[in-house]
């Protein structure tokens, strides 16, 4: 049986760029048919470029997806592989881990600039979604935060990427890694009001877009107030006669702590 592909280019970056290609099939057709709509770049310097737009093949040869990739010198590779089929919410599978591709799938490039791969013995079955990607040490979505704040301030938190994302993408906060159900939109900027103490903890920021979540490392926000209710103990407890040795304590609550005198 004869089977006709016709792909279409999804991009997604984590830490890079990332190529889908649409399969679908078509008896009856002499040719396997391979369409890449465009290339993939951001304004990082981040990108992939397809040599081919079209690519045929019989049924139980081969194909050849050519491509290469682009990334800032700065940036170091830290992992490149071939996925079909996103799942919103889910990591990708590397395909070279897939036994129905792995003997299959073959990288002819060096996988530092080159990402073109071989797909040997084509079946109706590798009708998929496919699209390369490829992870740098850089983080895909980072928050900026001021380290501390005084209570009663005001702070501004923005979720910063490294790549251009769209209109279409949804912003979602997190601290302590609990959803702050009440900021989900469009503004990738979080501003805190009149900080209180309970606004200390570790934040982070989630990006929804069309077919991927993304989500960012954490960044300790520190609310520093003067002392309150100060306190003093005595030690031993109990009843204290003429003579006798005490220790007072004097605590209060602050952050930074405070040294207490007392007077």
């Amino acid at each position: 049986m004869i089977v006709n592909f016709c792909s279409l280019l999804y991009s997604s970056l984590k830490n890079g760029v990332a190529m889908m290609m649409s399969l679908r099939t078509a008896p009856s057709l002499p040719l396997i048919f391979l369409l890449v709509i465009h290339n993939v770049f951001s304004k990082n310097g981040l990108g992939v470029n397809y040599r081919h737009s079209h690519i045929c093949a019989l049924k139980n040869s081969s194909v050849i997806m050519s491509c290469t990739y682009t990334y800032p010198t700065r940036y170091k590779i830290k992992k490149v592989f071939w996925t079909k089929n996103p799942v919103h919410g889910e990591e990708p599978p590397d395909l070279s881990d897939d036994p129905e591709y792995s003997q299959r799938l073959q990288y002819l490039g060096d996988e530092q600039k080159n990402c073109t791969i071989r797909l040997s013995h084509v079946t109706q079955k590798d009708s998929q979604m496919y699209y390369f990607r490829f992870i740098t040490d850089k983080p895909e979505l980072q928050v900026e935060s001021p380290e501390t704040v005084k209570e009663g301030h005001n702070v501004s938190l923005t979720c910063k990427s490294s790549c251009d994302l769209t209109d279409r993408a949804t912003f979602i906060w997190y601290r302590n890694s609990q959803p702050l159900t009440e900021r989900r939109d469009r503004n990738n900027q979080l501003l805190l009001q009149s900080v209180r103490r309970e606004d200390a903890g570790r934040y982070s920021c989630g990006v929804q877009g069309h077919n991927h979540y993304l989500k960012s490392s954490d960044v300790q926000l520190n609310v520093t107030y003067p002392p309150k209710e100060s306190l003093v103990e005595v030690s031993p407890s109990g009843e204290i006669v003429e003579g006798d040795s005490v220790t007072l304590i004097c605590s209060s609550d602050s952050k930074p702590s405070c040294r207490n005198q007392l007077v």
